[in-house]
């Protein structure tokens, strides 16, 4: 699942302060000197959920002999510790020795933050309500409209609209996300559009845009916070702004399926992230204090301990930063957008 999250990095959270906590930042276990690290013993407190990982695991086990090959050792030895124990203190005991994170900050504060599949409502023909158009791929070669150009109308007339929506920055949104569900209201067809490719041309951070020109304080940057400024300001405005990302995403329609990562497993909800694969291979099994949402999509002060599944790629997702899956839809969209905390990270491997 491509993706092009324009989400901001550890050291953004950290400059602030030495030992910011506002964001989860836990300084319990010293420092680090590597992105992964050998420890004896995972000391959690934090209430545990493992209900995702099994069902995730069931999807790689149908969908990828690749990975249970190359991860068989550790996905049995892992289910024998569910199924007898469930405590992270007794993992060792079971032939497995965690790896944990470092953290952007070398302490062990490894940043979560989150992206989901947008359902955006279209209709085939334009009209007055929905006249906002997704392309597919145009034969550009190396000399692709920019986005400002294609708004001013670059590929009209070409046969590339996929349909057309009502909202300009859900268009854009699901572009970011690099793939989403499109529901046909003329049709009541639901189709899943794929990320068909780009247009070559650099990618600005709008988000940040906003944060500079002081529209929107750094600490309450999100995609609500967004999709909030937009509603204020006229469609100049905006198009304004949107252009600063001169980059854009072209789709390609398909069947409505379930959401697939990088590794061609559906992704579930909650127990997929996507990782740096240099460090966390797919099909890596973490087990995790995963920052905790209230019903507004703010952190609520707590973790929870998960086990989770590298299963997806992103290209500002590396190192000490892990993107999780939330699912599709409005609410996830609000969570994933607000979703830039901290948590403690392990990698699971098996002892030799």
């Amino acid at each position: 699942m491509y993706r092009l999250a324009g989400v901001l990095t550890a050291s953004l959270f950290l400059a602030a302060c030495a030992r910011p906590i506002d964001r989860g930042q836990q300084y319990l276990d010293g420092s680090f000197d590597e992105i992964l690290n050998p420890v004896t013993l995972i000391d959690s407190n934090k209430p545990a959920d493992y209900s995702g990982f099994l069902p995730q695991l069931s999807e790689v086990e149908k969908l990828s002999p690749s990975l249970v090959k190359e991860h068989q050792d550790l996905y049995f030895r892992v289910q024998r510790w569910l199924a007898e124990s469930g405590q992270a203190s007794e993992l060792v005991n079971y032939g497995i020795e965690p790896q944990q994170m470092g953290g952007g900050d070398g302490r062990g504060n490894v940043l979560f933050t989150g992206y989901f599949s947008p359902v955006i409502e279209m209709r085939h023909k334009p009209d007055d309500t929905y006249r906002y158009p997704v392309y597919g791929l145009p034969n550009c070669g190396e000399t692709c409209p920019t986005r400002e150009e294609i708004y001013q109308g670059a590929l009209d007339g070409k046969g590339l609209e996929l349909g057309y929506s009502e909202s300009l920055i859900d268009n854009f949104i699901m572009e970011v996300q690099g793939s989403g569900f499109v529901h046909y209201g003329d049709t009541d067809n639901l189709e899943y559009f794929a990320y068909g490719g780009k247009n070559g041309h650099a990618y600005v951070s709008i988000g940040k845009v906003l944060i500079e020109r002081g529209e929107v304080p750094r600490e309450k940057m999100s995609l609500k916070a967004i999709k909030e400024w937009v509603a204020r300001h006229d469609e100049a405005t905006v198009l304004e702004l949107l252009n600063h990302n001169t980059s854009f995403v072209f789709f390609q329609p398909k069947s409505a399926h379930p959401v697939t990562g990088t590794a061609g497993v559906p992704l579930l909800a909650g127990a997929s992230v996507a990782a740096d694969r240099e460090f966390l291979p797919m099909g890596s099994v973490l087990i995790a204090e995963v920052p905790q949402l209230n019903e507004e999509g703010d952190w609520n002060g707590k973790h929870q301990l998960k086990l989770l599944m590298a299963l997806d790629t992103g290209g500002v997702v590396k190192g000490n930063h892990l993107d999780l899956y939330h699912g599709m839809g409005e609410q996830a969209g609000i969570d994933a957008g607000h979703y830039k905390y901290f948590g403690r990270v392990w990698k699971l491997t098996t002892l030799n």
